[in-house]
């Protein structure tokens, strides 16, 4: 096994990013002591971009100039959020995952200056996000609130919420946890309330495809049990080909004994439809898990449904 002396790490520029970053960097200088990383921040036109994410070419928006960072020989390694990184194409040509580190908390959490839940909100209420799959949600379980787009990092959506530009905020438990704010939180949703996106609270290592001392380097990083669970979402979602407009759900669990689950979701954007789906592997291999769960989906009409939304 080779060990790089020095890896360059590319990341977006927001402080969650740049946290992220840094538990990486840790977990590298545990395992290779006297290993040696630089951070390599750049700023996505998903960063920029306070519009339609759709405009933009959805997700891949925010990890784009990262990827060409890393093609480019500028740095030697991208810390992505793996619910960022599209799953309905392939990465680009040249690269390759080299690990997942443990999965964090897939929950979201409401954020309300006023210390309620969910429930206690009152009719009218402005909830800030522009996500497709929170809102199709609330739309669902709480449709006498109201939802306000709101884009950014966490950091820019708290400044918004400060200002006035919403009542509450959804945002992920573990970004409020990688930004030392977890104290902000008035409420947990349980994933069975609020289904997470796929590949929530996964950071993924990304590399040159050819860089095998890199890959040499990074893989005692990976986590057996989240790659399990992100092959099988990732899988889910390539399936069932849904764009960033798709309000579109999931996640695995891989329990003590082994056994590893995948329940997910399709609505349509007002959640007075919702398909939902879940199996549990037995014998199968992750990636026949969610290509089982997306086919049990697309016989409940998860392709029509996905293909009448605009994009």
């Amino acid at each position: 096994m080779m060990v790089a002396e020095l890896i360059r790490i590319v990341s977006r520029s927001s402080p969650m990013a740049l946290a992220q970053v840094e538990r990486v960097r840790a977990e590298l200088a545990a395992l290779h002591p006297g290993i040696r990383t630089e951070v390599v921040p750049v700023t996505t036109s998903g960063d920029r971009w306070m519009g339609d994410l759709s405009k933009l070419g959805g997700k891949g928006a925010f990890t784009k100039e990262v990827d060409q960072a890393l093609l480019d020989g500028r740095a030697d390694l991208a810390v992505h959020c793996l619910k960022d990184i599209p799953a309905d194409r392939p990465l680009p040509e040249g690269c390759t995952f080299g690990a997942y580190l443990k999965r964090d908390d897939v929950r979201d959490a409401l954020i309300d200056p006023q210390g309620r839940t969910l429930d206690e909100l009152p009719e009218g209420t402005r909830i800030g996000t522009s996500s497709v799959r929170r809102v199709a949600q609330l739309a669902a379980t709480h449709p006498h609130l109201a939802c306000v787009p709101m884009r950014g990092n966490a950091n820019r959506r708290l400044e918004k919420l400060a200002a006035g530009d919403a009542d509450a905020l959804l945002l992920a438990v573990s970004g409020l946890e990688r930004i030392g704010r977890p104290d902000l939180m008035t409420d947990v949703l349980p994933p069975e309330l609020m289904c997470p996106p796929i590949g929530a609270g996964i950071l993924a290592l990304q590399c040159r495809a050819d860089d095998e001392a890199t890959l040499d380097t990074v893989r005692g990083l990976g986590h057996r049990d989240t790659w399990r669970e992100a092959t099988a979402e990732r899988m889910f979602l390539h399936v069932l080909q849904g764009h960033c407009n798709s309000p579109v759900a999931g996640y695995a669990r891989a329990e003590r004994s082994g056994d590893l689950s995948l329940r997910a979701c399709v609505f349509t954007p007002d959640g007075k439809r919702v398909l939902n789906a879940q199996e549990w592997a037995g014998p199968l291999d992750p990636a026949t898990l969610g290509m089982s769960v997306a086919v049990a989906l697309l016989r409940q009409g998860a392709r029509e449904l996905i293909d009448g939304i605009a994009h």
